[in-house]
């Protein structure tokens, strides 16, 4: 099931094979995007992309954790965390793949 890890490069390589933007136009494309989802997530706010999925913040509070090494109890501190939630089409996709019932059209593929 592993297969290849798709990077900033890969993304945007792809870019750059789709729209006919130079590579280095298509690098900074993909960075500017990159760079506005971050800048949503930690300023709190959740992103949603439509037929994909929502990156979404949320709190967690103090907790008591153990050091698996001492079997010591510490203190977790409070902490935001990003949780990713895929779309149902999303999961669709992914599910018909696993089934070979869908088609596949990723953008390193082409």
């Amino acid at each position: 099931m592993g297969g290849k890890t798709i990077t900033r490069a890969d993304l945007a390589e792809a870019v750059y094979r789709r729209l006919g933007l130079s590579r280095t136009e298509s690098a900074t494309m993909v960075e500017m995007v990159l760079d506005e989802i971050c800048n949503s997530i930690v300023s709190g706010e959740s992103v949603k992309l439509s037929s994909f999925g929502s990156f979404i913040v949320r709190q967690k509070g103090q907790r008591i954790g153990r050091n698996p090494k001492t079997g010591r109890e510490v203190p977790i501190p409070p902490r935001r965390v990003t949780v990713f939630k895929p779309s149902n089409i999303m999961k669709k996709r992914i599910n018909d793949e696993l089934t070979g019932t869908g088609s596949s059209n990723s953008a390193a593929e082409n």
